[in-house]
Order: structure tokens, then C-alpha cells, then sequence
């Protein structure tokens, strides 16, 4: 359900908060729905019953990206979507210079009290007075100190800021994803009016990389223990090519494209190596198998391939104990001779799906287990076999 301005105040009310809390635990599957709207109703209006149940799923569902406020937070499905992973929204706070910025399109304010959090003066602006509503209880319950207005960006941005932060909507009415940042809303393009001397995008991970190259700046590939989050336009930085970050228990680590590596093609070796995503998207590969002494399978596939583990955080290494030209009845006799009953398949570059082929290869009982990699090597399709996990 959409919040209005009255559930916001419901929910932010006493009444509500205890509400809130003493359901907090409650089962809010959709098996329960009547259920809980049943029991909900018999001290609550039809509307605020809705209300609260909308609240508890998303709290419930906000839980990876607000591990430790959620149950106090308030949200909507398109914020909690769009909202980013906390230590990405810690690390864009911590490279910021500027003490004072403005948050344009702040939605609930998750990016606005991350700044405030880091010491600036922060105001979040938004069209929408439901999100600011919400981003104005949000930043109370967690005790944070940052401002909120009902403004439309496309009027400009607010004189005695440095700093200027953007998250436009890249989904359409209906809910679709937008690809073309000139259809974002506001677009893409509404950022050449900010005097800011600081200017931060959030972007899809999607983004085409010719439509931001315009732009100037530096663009980002942020992945978050090797799952890619996010794409961040840094436009007040010096032009230049993309940058992959991955952020992990270890650490922050990043690679650019400071020099032109060159990479050989071969064979599969003793090792196969799954670059991180970040990698692929900042068409880094390159770079990351010159650093690690390793070679292509393939001019066109993301697999590298190397005799040696050497250590990295960009990515993860598998076993190769064998490898062969794809042959369907060749494999399935050589699993069966091997006594393998399971098999995990990956692919890349290969046309069959990885359930056609487990269906097809029919496997029997079998103690044995493989990880099967479909890929190809110098444009022919091959099999690799792996040792599992």
C-alpha cells in the first residue's frame, strides 16, 4: 500500500509506535494476511490496520540494508528498494570533504543521515511530502540531526551548500526500470545547473557506460562481498576511466586502469578464477588478470585461468581437475565412470541452460559431487571440471 500523511502521523504517534512494537514479531507472511488484519482491526481502523501491517513486512524486509534501526524506521517499497547498502552509504560519506550538503531526492533520508552522521550540515529535499514525512521520522527516531523540505530539484539547488548529492528515480510509474538516464526522474542531465563543488550520482550498476561519459568525472563500480550494488558518478573529479571497488570484512579494495595490460589466451590451467562483478563492469578484466599473472580462456569470456592461487579479494578461485570439448555423451560417461551423483553447473558464454543440461545428463546415484563449468576457449564450447566447494 502507498502511506499517506495520516498514516505517517498514525505510526509516528504513541499509539502507533506501541502498536508497532508489540507486533514486531508477529507473523507477516502473505499466508497470514487475514489473519493479522482480522486481529489488527479490532482495535485499529481498516486503514491504520493496512498501515501497520505494510510497515512490519517492510521493516522486516529492511533488515539487510538497516540491520540496526529498521524496527524503528518508517518506509516505502520504491525507497527501501533504492536505498543502498549501509557500508556504501558509509564509504561515499567518508570521501566527502565539503561539511555542508544538500541531498537532492532524498526519499526516506537513509543518504541524508548517513552525511549528517559523518558531521555535515545536511538538507534533504524531495517533491513527495509523504517521503519527506518519513524522512523527517526517521531522522527523529534515530536521533539524527539533519533538515528536510518539500522542494522540487528542477527549481535549482540551494544557495550555501558545497556539496550536492543525487539519487534520481530510475523507475518508471508502473514500477519498471529506467535504462536511459535522461528518462530518470528528474534526469540525468538536470545536474549541469549545480554549482556544487562537490557532486555525487548514485546510479544503476546497469548503467550504459557511453551515456554517463559525457559527463565528465570519475564513474564507480561499488560491489559489497562480491555482489554489485551499485554505480556512483563522481562529476567532481578529474575525468577518467572507470574504477571497481569492492568493500568486504578486509577491507576497502579498488583497481583502475593505470596501464594497458596485455593478456594471453590458453588453455584452461590448474585454476579457474570468477572475477568479481565490479570488475566486468568497470571492463576491468584485463588489468586484474595482468596483476595476477593469469590468462583469458577467451577474448569474450569473463573467466581467467592460471596455474597458481595467488591471493586476491577480486573474486574466487576453483579447482580445475579436468577440462574437455563439449561432448554430451562423453561427459555423461565420464561423471558416471567417476561415481559423480551431483553436479553444480555455471556458465558463460554457452547457450544451454544450466538445468537442460543436469536433465540431460541424467546422472545415477552417486557419492561423488562436481561443479561443471560451461564456457568457451579460444570460441570453442568446452567443459570444465571442478572440484566443489
Amino acid at each position: 500500500m502507498t502511506l499517506s500523511l495520516a498514516d505517517i502521523a498514525y505510526l509516528s504517534s504513541h499509539r502507533g509506535r506501541h502498536v508497532l512494537e508489540s507486533h514486531a514479531h508477529s507473523d507477516v507472511s502473505a499466508a497470514n494476511t487475514l489473519a493479522m488484519l482480522t486481529q489488527l482491526r479490532k482495535a485499529l481502523s481498516p486503514q491504520q490496520a493496512a498501515a501497520v501491517l505494510s510497515t512490519l513486512r517492510l521493516r522486516k524486509k529492511a533488515k539487510l540494508k538497516f540491520p540496526h534501526q529498521a524496527q524503528r524506521m518508517l518506509f516505502t517499497e520504491e525507497s527501501l528498494q533504492q536505498a543502498s547498502h549501509p557500508r556504501i552509504r558509509q564509504y561515499r560519506a567518508d570521501l566527502l570533504g565539503s561539511d555542508e550538503l544538500v541531498d537532492m531526492c532524498c526519499g526516506i533520508g537513509s543518504d541524508s543521515m548517513a552525511y549528517a552522521e559523518s558531521g555535515r550540515r545536511v538538507l534533504g529535499l524531495d517533491k513527495d511530502p509523504v517521503r519527506i514525512a518519513i524522512a523527517r521520522h526517521n531522522a527523529a527516531a534515530l536521533g539524527v540531526s539533519a533538515e528536510f523540505a518539500v522542494a522540487d530539484v528542477r527549481a535549482g539547488m540551494p544557495s550555501g551548500y558545497d556539496a550536492a548529492f543525487y539519487d534520481p528515480s530510475r523507475r518508471d510509474a508502473r514500477g519498471r526500470r529506467i535504462r536511459d538516464v535522461e528518462r530518470y526522474v528528474p534526469p540525468l542531465s538536470l545536474i549541469r545547473r549545480w554549482p556544487a563543488k562537490e557532486l555525487v550520482v548514485k546510479l544503476s550498476p546497469a548503467i550504459a557506460l557511453a551515456q554517463v561519459q559525457r559527463y565528465g568525472g570519475q564513474l564507480e563500480f561499488i560491489s559489497v562481498d562480491g555482489g554489485l550494488s551499485e554505480a556512483v558518478l563522481w562529476r567532481h573529479r578529474q575525468s577518467a576511466p572507470p574504477l571497481a571497488t569492492r568493500l568486504d570484512a578486509a577491507g576497502i579494495h579498488h583497481l583502475s586502469a593505470d596501464y594497458d595490460a596485455h593478456v594471453d589466451i590458453s588453455e584452461p590451467r590448474a585454476w579457474l578464477f570468477e572475477p568479481d562483478p565490479a570488475i566486468l563492469r568497470a571492463r576491468l578484466l584485463r588489468q586484474l588478470a595482468a596483476t595476477l599473472a593469469a590468462s583469458l580462456l577467451d577474448g569474450r569470456i569473463a573467466y581467467l585461468t592460471l596455474d597458481e592461487i595467488v591471493d586476491s579479494p577480486w573474486g574466487r578461485y576453483w579447482q580445475i581437475l579436468d577440462w574437455m570439448p563439449f561432448n554430451l555423451k562423453k561427459l555423461r560417461r565420464y561423471l558416471a565412470d567417476r561415481g559423480v551423483g551431483q553436479v553444480t553447473v555455471k556458465k558463460r558464454g554457452f547457450p544451454m541452460l544450466p538445468e537442460e543440461l543436469i536433465a540431460r545428463l541424467r546422472l545415477k546415484q552417486g557419492e561423488e559431487s562436481r561443479v561443471l563449468v560451461l564456457t568457451r576457449c579460444r570460441a570453442r564450447p568446452i567443459v570444465i571440471v571442478c572440484a566443489p566447494k
